[in-house]
């Protein structure tokens, strides 16, 4: 396979960080359109969704800026602040759409996203013991 089309753990967190960067931004700008795409409901449930949203974001930060360049065995902070945060965002915006009946048009594609670059990133965790 030509190293063009290998899905690498360097890929996936570039991927993943690029996204989140753009969905950042937009957020900054224009919440009152983006936030609407995701979830939709009263304020009150809006409100604890992104909170949590916000908690999560948080953990997956702090796990990424672990204060040695990788944790004990070897696993490398970025990829063990994005497999957290890709992972609890996929669950959080799953009960949202799915329990608490929030989805706007743009959840379930983002729930789905989100899902498939954190199975990506476990995937590939064989590569954290190497230098990405």
């Amino acid at each position: 396979m030509s190293e063009a089309r290998v899905v690498t753990l360097s890929r996936i967190l570039a991927f993943s960080a690029v996204v989140e960067i753009g969905t950042g931004i937009a957020l900054l700008i224009a919440p009152a359109i983006g936030i609407p795409l995701l979830i939709r409901g009263e304020i009150a449930d809006l409100v604890l969704v992104l909170a949590r949203a916000m908690g999560i974001t948080l953990i997956g930060l702090g796990l990424a800026c672990w204060p040695k360049w990788r944790m004990p065995g070897g696993v490398l902070p970025a990829w063990c602040g994005m497999l957290a945060y890709n992972g609890l965002i996929t669950l959080l915006l799953g009960y949202a759409g799915s329990v608490l009946r929030l989805a706007g048009p743009l959840l379930w594609p983002t729930v789905l996203l989100h899902g498939v670059v954190a199975l990506l990133l476990i995937w590939r965790r064989e590569e954290t013991g190497r230098t990405v």
